[in-house]
């Protein structure tokens, strides 16, 4: 039997939860052997829900909490004011060692603030990049910072860098990834201060397999394995991407339902559209793991179902078991 890998999962954080959250936990132990989960909320609300399920009683274990961080509450006085948060109650495990990983669908900016201030950043690691997963064409590529470093400098894109390629090559399977920067041209000469200041340090680094800038069009075409950005055009990227992909998918559901021809028509292709269809599903791919941490804090979409739940507890296994920290920590350069 392989390690068991221990996760705590904010059972309170998100649109669905904890519906939603606490069945997706209970599925996780329930397909997986080597999960423990350490559910975290409101004792009340843990106990109700899990009674409605059936799974193994010694792998869930619930973890009372008694307030919640509300998504609209400023990160950084949510968590100094709020102790005993799920937030931070289920960081605290992580950080003394009680579980592997913390995954929550709850407030994005509690979330950062917390990794990286309860949880703390890996020796050498200047800033902690949140990095998911988006499909494409060819497969996936992971979006290296989406969310929680704006002001990022040359030195911390090199980072990211480094970080997304231990990701992508250890985690999904992707040998020697493509590393590309994200710019409004292909040009060396192109882009702003930042990019123009990161293309050679990027070009330099013989830890990574870079292969120059790369448009935003040519994201979804699969053409670089790992696409690094500061968080503001990073976040941005991954809302069109995801915004424009809702509204096509709304757009061809519309229009195979406006017309009888159009209904047998859906019909026919249904099964071939649900296959190539499935590759774009958030629950498919699990949340976007802070990378750069001493323990594995994953954030999952504020509207996550129960299958995006479990599939971002699973993700923490792989996590663990190509001790992702440990190459992350041997790859950076430690700055005395």
């Amino acid at each position: 039997m392989s390690e068991i890998v221990k996760v705590a999962v904010d059972a309170m954080g998100g649109d669905n939860a904890p519906v939603e959250i606490i069945k997706g936990a209970v599925d996780a132990v329930n397909l997986r052997d080597n999960i423990l989960v350490y559910l975290v909320g409101t004792q009340e609300v843990l106990d109700t829900e899990l009674a409605k399920y059936s799974y193994p009683k010694d792998r869930i274990t619930t973890v009372a909490s008694t307030e919640v961080i509300e998504t609209a509450e400023p990160p950084v006085m949510a968590i100094r004011r709020k102790k005993d948060s799920s937030i931070v109650v289920g960081l605290n495990l992580v950080k003394d060692g009680t579980c592997d990983a913390f995954v929550s669908a709850g407030s994005s900016g509690a979330i950062l603030v917390g990794g990286t201030f309860i949880v703390g950043r890996i020796k050498g690691v200047e800033r902690a990049p949140l990095a998911p997963v988006i499909p494409t064409a060819k497969g996936v590529s992971l979006l290296i910072d989406c969310g929680a470093n704006v002001d990022a400098r040359p030195d911390h894109l090199v980072q990211f860098a480094k970080m997304g390629s231990i990701y992508m090559e250890n985690v999904i399977g992707v040998k020697n990834p493509r590393v590309a920067i994200l710019n409004i041209g292909a040009e060396e000469d192109k882009g702003n201060a930042l990019v123009k200041e990161t293309f050679p340090l990027l070009k330099a680094c013989p830890d990574i397999n870079f292969t120059g800038s790369i448009e935003a069009r040519d994201i979804a075409e699969g053409a670089a394995d790992v696409i690094v950005c500061e968080a503001f055009a990073g976040n941005v990227a991954l809302k069109m991407y995801e915004g424009v992909g809702k509204v096509l998918l709304s757009e061809l559901k519309n229009g195979l339902m406006s017309s009888f021809r159009g209904k047998l028509g859906g019909l026919l292709i249904k099964p071939v559209l649900k296959k190539s269809m499935k590759k774009y599903v958030a629950s498919e791919y699990g949340g976007a793991p802070l990378l750069g941490l001493k323990g594995l804090v994953v954030k999952t979409h504020g509207s996550a179902t129960h299958k995006e739940v479990t599939t971002s507890i699973i993700q923490c296994v792989s996590f663990k078991e190509e001790k992702i920290n440990e190459k992350i920590r041997d790859r950076i350069t430690i700055k005395e």
